[in-house]
């Protein structure tokens, strides 16, 4: 199932250009291993449940995953060959805001080689640059 959110205060919203890096979020805090963005910009709510698939497909049951990002924002968009104005049209999908340096996926409990397979394959079903980052932290 798709993530969205439950309820919104309102239905739409300006969507603006993401510039800086991220002042929280950058660190992987829960698991060992994690999937990093390299640029700004959106993830798609499809995006998201895709990579998701891929990372439980290849883990098989062995570890645990946290997604660290969840998609808020409305994106709308018009029709297909419908002509420009006439007001802001239906919400198409839902998206996450992204900006540089955000620890996107998390994973625990799962061998290095594997890990690192796992989370560049979930890498190729997002629409943003990432890279494979880890912790040696015990805790």
């Amino acid at each position: 199932m798709l993530l969205t959110p439950k309820r919104r205060k309102f239905r739409k919203e300006h969507v603006k250009q993401i510039s800086g890096i991220a002042s929280n979020w950058y660190a992987v805090s829960f698991g060992e291993y994690g999937l990093k963005a390299l640029d700004n910009g959106f993830i798609s709510n499809r995006q998201v449940e895709s990579a998701r698939k891929v990372i439980t497909r290849y883990i098989r049951k062995v570890g645990k995953i946290w997604i660290r990002v969840f998609p808020r924002v409305p994106i709308t968009s018009h029709g297909m060959e419908m002509p420009m104005g006439k007001g802001k049209w239906d919400v198409a999908y839902y998206a996450c805001r992204i900006r540089k340096w955000t620890v996107l996926f998390e994973i625990w409990w799962v061998p290095f080689e594997i890990a690192k397979s796992t989370l560049l394959k979930a890498s190729k079903k997002l629409s943003v640059w990432t890279e494979f980052v880890w912790t040696w932290l015990v805790k």
